[in-house]
């Protein structure tokens, strides 16, 4: 049995900062790796301990975030898909069965969320059909398009109650909790940045513990449960909101697609620089105001 896991760094247990833990130049940036990579271990020992025998690993964060000489040897590594073909992330090589997610950020303005975004900090809000979405939203959809089951998710607090409103029955870990109680909505892409930052997180090795045993857990349960398939009907309608950025203004962009939300994803969309209305009334209705 072979389980697909989907990796972020900014979910991690002890992981504090983006400028800092998540980008190339951090000062921290080589340890937040050790970091992820030593969780994703944790979660394949549980997963081996429930049956599991072989794991791809999709390196997600933008720069890159998991030390292949620290990876478990049961999991392969994914890293670089090809342009504009990006999503669904090697998820689709019709070899997995269930879905996980290793390191999870919350979705865009996610009170009490730790390190917040959706793709990039620049983003406010990103709908499809209506429904706002995340990262893990986002790739969620394509595994349910797919037929694989999306059965675990660790992150922070914030993230595991968002992955639990998106699929019911989900198993989740919580390694650290965000205590920002300002969604951030007016600032800039350059102040977001710096706006997520307080959160209070386990130990790293008593994190691991619980998520090993939260895969294991799963992995038993979607053995004898039905959860995990996520699924919104087509046509599919993707509306974004962009932050103010230097010197652009706050910016809307679209993409739609008649019957698959992986080829959605990979549209180029088409950009509006001006809008009236709440932008993200805007988001939730598909449609300017």
């Amino acid at each position: 049995m072979r389980i697909y896991i989907m990796t972020d760094l900014e979910g991690v247990a002890g992981v504090c900062d983006s400028e800092n833990w998540c980008r190339p130049e951090g000062r921290y940036y080589e340890f937040g790796k050790e970091l992820l990579t030593r969780e994703v271990n944790a979660a394949i020992e549980g997963f081996m301990s429930a049956g599991a025998t072989g794991f791809l690993v999709a390196d997600g964060h933008g720069a890159g975030a998991i030390n292949p000489a620290l990876l478990h040897s049961a999991a392969e590594l994914a890293r670089y898909w090809p342009a504009g073909k990006a999503y669904p992330f090697s998820l689709d090589d019709g070899r997995f069965k269930y879905a996980v997610w290793i390191g999870q950020h919350p979705k865009a303005g996610t009170i009490r969320g730790h390190l917040c975004h959706t793709g990039g900090m620049n983003v406010r809000d990103l709908c499809i059909n209506g429904v706002s979405v995340g990262e893990f939203g986002a790739v969620a959809l394509c595994a349910g398009e797919l037929g694989v089951r999306t059965i675990f998710a660790s992150g922070c607090q914030a993230f595991t109650e968002e992955a639990k409103a998106l699929v019911p029955g989900i198993e989740t870990v919580a390694v650290k909790r965000g205590t920002q109680d300002d969604p951030g909505h007016t600032l800039s892409a350059t102040a977001y940045r710096k706006h997520n930052m307080a959160a209070i997180h386990l130990q790293p090795e008593e994190a691991r513990r619980r998520i090993r045993e939260g895969a294991r857990q799963a992995l038993l349960r979607a053995g004898k449960e039905t959860f995990g398939l996520v699924h919104l009907p087509p046509p599919y309608d993707l509306v974004g909101i962009l932050r103010a950025q230097e010197n652009e203004p706050p910016r809307m962009y679209r993409a739609h697609h008649d019957k698959s939300v992986i080829a959605l994803l990979n549209t180029s969309p088409a950009t509006t620089s001006l809008y009236a209305g709440d932008p993200l009334a805007i988001a939730a209705n598909g449609k300017q105001q």
